[in-house]
């Protein structure tokens, strides 16, 4: 006859589940909601788009002529 009492050989992927829904359930929520992009990186990749296709354009025109 088996002794099936002890923990091994047991396992029981319903209880680890519930387990796992209880501690999300559980967990304080501390994620906060992202603040409101700032446009100033914004400009400045802006800007920096700009003088790449204004010098690319003035080596293309020299080479050009």
């Amino acid at each position: 006859m088996a002794n099936n009492q002890g923990p091994q050989g047991n396992y029981d992927p319903a209880g680890s589940t519930q387990m796992f829904r209880a501690f999300v359930d559980d967990a304080p929520q501390t994620r906060q909601a992202a603040p409101a992009a700032s446009s100033g990186p914004r400009i400045g990749l802006i800007a920096g788009i700009v003088a790449a296709v204004v010098i690319v354009a003035a080596v293309a025109w020299l080479a050009l002529s």
